[in-house]
């Protein structure tokens, strides 16, 4: 019986050992396969493959060299190209970005924009209209003009902004382009001083007025409760 376990373990290490040998064989194997290189590639920089040559795209198992048209040029990794400026991709090709009179090409090269005091319409710059006591602005929405401090756009126009008295200027966004001054409250077209009662002071908005403590409104009054 001692002489069997002997034989027993012998025969456990020569499977075992037959199984690595023949799963390294297979790895080796498909190592081998993989690490074939096609023409116009290199071993990439981790030691696992290889990559493309620049100006070469993958193509299954092989390297197919990158057909650049006219007007373009391989891109900073050399895997695709990319038009030049002044040029917009079309297809597989590059077609000539058409600028407008009085427009200009952007920053990235493939987009026009429209000079100062003219503005996109249908494909074509058109220029601003300003009218009198108005001015251009820098902005791609809207008129492309704002009235200038005293006046309001009314339509197309700037018109003057008649100030009440006890009124001021305001922000050309506001609706009249004035407000009253502290203290006074607007009535139609006019700046009406605000009635402040007894034990009370003009509030934080300057057009109307609250209880000094411990006082409560009451309708026009500040009583004690």
């Amino acid at each position: 019986m001692s002489g069997i376990r002997p034989i027993r373990a012998i025969a456990v290490h020569a499977v075992v050992l037959l199984v690595s040998l023949a799963a390294t064989t297979g790895v080796a194997f498909a190592q081998t396969r993989s690490s074939v290189m096609p023409k116009h590639a290199s071993a990439n920089g981790y030691g696992t493959g290889w990559q493309c040559d620049r100006g070469y795209r993958r193509v299954d198992a092989n390297c197919a060299a990158i057909d650049v048209p006219p007007n373009a040029f391989l891109n900073f990794f050399g895997d695709r190209w990319e038009c030049d400026r002044g040029y917009r991709k079309a297809g597989e090709t590059c077609a000539a970005i058409k600028v407008p009179s009085n427009g200009y090409l952007n920053s990235t090269g493939n987009q026009w924009e429209c000079a100062r005091g003219y503005r996109t319409s249908h494909q074509t710059c058109k220029a601003v209209s300003v009218p009198a006591n108005g001015y251009l602005v820098d902005t791609t929405f809207g008129r492309g003009w704002n009235c200038e401090r005293g006046y309001r756009a009314i339509d197309e126009a700037c018109v003057a902004v008649k100030v009440p008295k006890h009124g001021y200027f305001a922000d050309s966004s506001i609706e009249s382009g004035w407000k009253c001054d502290r203290g006074y409250r607007v009535v139609r077209n006019t700046c009406v001083a605000v009635r402040v009662p007894a034990n009370a002071h003009i509030d934080y908005s300057g057009n109307n007025w609250e209880c000094d403590r411990p006082y409560r409104k009451q309708q026009n009054t500040c009583a004690l409760l």
